[in-house]
């Protein structure tokens, strides 16, 4: 499996839209803006509902900050309205995405336990930044639902990139 490279163009995916239309992970609204991409396991994850909620506790100031943000998950309809109803979520969510579109993002993939769990497989956690120009800017693809990154300090640092022009991390490609 590859893993999406720092510094590249994101690669863009289009999938449905809680409340009608289509998200665009990897490209905003917004000229200038940039995109935080947050992909969640799913209605039966516990942990993924207190890191949304924290999201949805944080989405005013990223707006303010011109991120946009967006979070998403291989649920279909119904599991991912019940997620947003669940937790309280007025962020853009999206849901359906496939085995294939989670591969391109190079996300860990996991098959439910029992149908109990869920019906299909389902991405493991993973948090994309995309900057203005497309590129992606941050990557943190996760195998498991408890190792992800605080986001009031992500939220802090795309600040600090943004207003000091810190380059991408993670380009070196050897001497």
């Amino acid at each position: 499996m590859t893993r999406p490279a720092v510094a590249a163009p994101f690669p863009i995916q289009t999938i449905p839209r809680l409340g009608g239309g289509m998200l665009t992970l990897g490209v905003t609204e917004t000229p200038g803006n940039w995109q935080l991409v947050v992909v969640y396991r799913g209605l039966h994850c516990p942990l993924c509902k207190a890191y949304l909620s924290t999201l949805q506790d944080l989405f005013d100031g990223f707006t303010a900050d011109g991120v946009e943000v967006v979070a998403v998950s291989g649920d279909g309809e119904d599991k991912a309205r019940a997620f947003a109803d669940e937790v309280g979520l007025t962020l853009p969510v999206g849901y359906g995405m496939t085995t294939q579109q989670m591969q391109a993002l190079g996300l860990w993939i996991s098959t439910p336990r029992s149908p109990k769990e869920t019906d299909r497989p389902f991405p493991e956690p993973g948090l994309f930044v995309i900057n203005a120009e497309g590129m992606l800017q941050v990557a943190d693809i996760s195998n498991a639902p408890w190792a992800r990154p605080d986001l009031a300090f992500v939220r802090r640092g795309i600040a600090y990139v943004r207003q000091n022009g810190q380059p991408i991390r993670g380009t070196y490609s050897g001497a």
